[in-house]
């Protein structure tokens, strides 16, 4: 069994929705002998979620449920997020010079909007790091010349991300970085999201939307509150943390309401997106029920549940 305090909490919570025993081996059963369809769709409904923004990078193509997939497993409605450095790699795969690769991109930036593209996303911090250098061409085109695969080096990495928010700022969508933690490909101090402070003052007009966060969610939060085109999550965050709450009150310590999102970052499993929504739920609960007024709170509480991404992204509330 499994000995971290999150998951033995999330033993009891499946148990407690699937009306069995709190155990391990009672959850597991429960899950192998329902229908992975009844499964996954009771997990997703459970979560009373109205938009599911999926990021078109992860899983790899192939892999996984599809966009339109997941919103009849999850009876809501669904818009893609395009990752940066998929399209990126997709122009690498090509054998593009680089030239001709930074105009795939921006074109593809620019043209995200019309093919109904809720948002861009950037993993630079898994690749080369938040710290953003100023376009270097001849670095970036001696990377190139080592005909990568994966896009990783740093000068090509900091050039292209670059040529994608100038392709973006025209008319600009939110740009969603991840920062924090994550796998073990990740080097945790290169996620630290105020290093991007330069290039959010840049692009003044694009929307930042800062992901996960830990343990960095006060540096999310003081950027939030500086930046009027600062706006962020602790989604991985909560389903891997047991004070959940604690994660809440780092966020809101400093940072507006109105900047802070809901988010799961679930993929693959789906009672992260249930145990997420759960526990987001109750650890804003208990955060806003200290700070404000009943009142208050609720409308506090819906604004970070669900109107503050209905209005960042552009979505329909109907």
């Amino acid at each position: 069994m499994a000995t971290a305090l999150t998951y033995r909490r999330a033993v009891r919570e499946l148990a407690a929705l699937f009306v069995c025993e709190p155990t391990e081996e009672a959850v597991y059963a429960r899950r192998r002998l329902t229908p992975a369809d009844d499964y996954a769709s009771a997990l997703l409904r459970a979560t009373g979620t109205q938009w599911l923004l999926l990021d078109d990078g992860f899983p790899p193509a192939g892999e996984g449920e599809g966009r339109e997939r997941m919103g009849a497993l999850a009876a809501c409605r669904t818009a893609p997020v395009m990752r940066i450095e998929r399209v990126a790699e997709e122009g690498l795969a090509r054998g593009l010079r680089l030239g001709e690769l930074r105009e795939h991109l921006r074109a593809e930036v620019a043209g995200a909007r019309a093919r109904g593209f809720a948002g861009l996303k950037t993993v630079a911090a898994y690749r080369s790091g938040l710290d953003v250098a100023a376009p270097d061409e001849g670095a970036a085109a001696a990377a190139l010349a080592e005909r990568p695969a994966r896009l990783e080096a740093k000068p090509l990495v900091d050039l292209l991300l670059h040529d994608a928010l100038a392709g973006n700022a025209p008319d600009p969508l939110p740009l969603q970085v991840h920062c924090g933690f994550g796998d073990a490909d990740l080097l945790l101090p290169r996620a630290d999201p105020s290093l991007l402070k330069p290039l959010i003052e840049r692009f003044a007009t694009t929307p930042f939307v800062l992901l996960h966060c830990y343990p960095f969610v006060r540096q999310g939060a003081w950027l939030a509150h500086v930046y009027p085109n600062v706006f962020f999550d602790v989604s991985l965050t909560i389903p891997h943390v047991f004070r959940a709450a604690e994660a809440v009150r780092e966020a809101l310590e400093l940072a507006p309401v109105s900047k802070l999102l809901y988010a799961s970052d679930a993929a693959r499993s789906p009672e992260l997106y249930y145990l997420a929504a759960k526990w987001w739920r109750e650890a804003l609960a208990e955060v806003l029920a200290e700070a404000l007024p009943a009142g208050e709170a609720e409308e506090a509480g819906r604004r970070v549940l669900r109107d503050n991404a209905l209005a960042l992204y552009g979505l329909d509330p109907a």
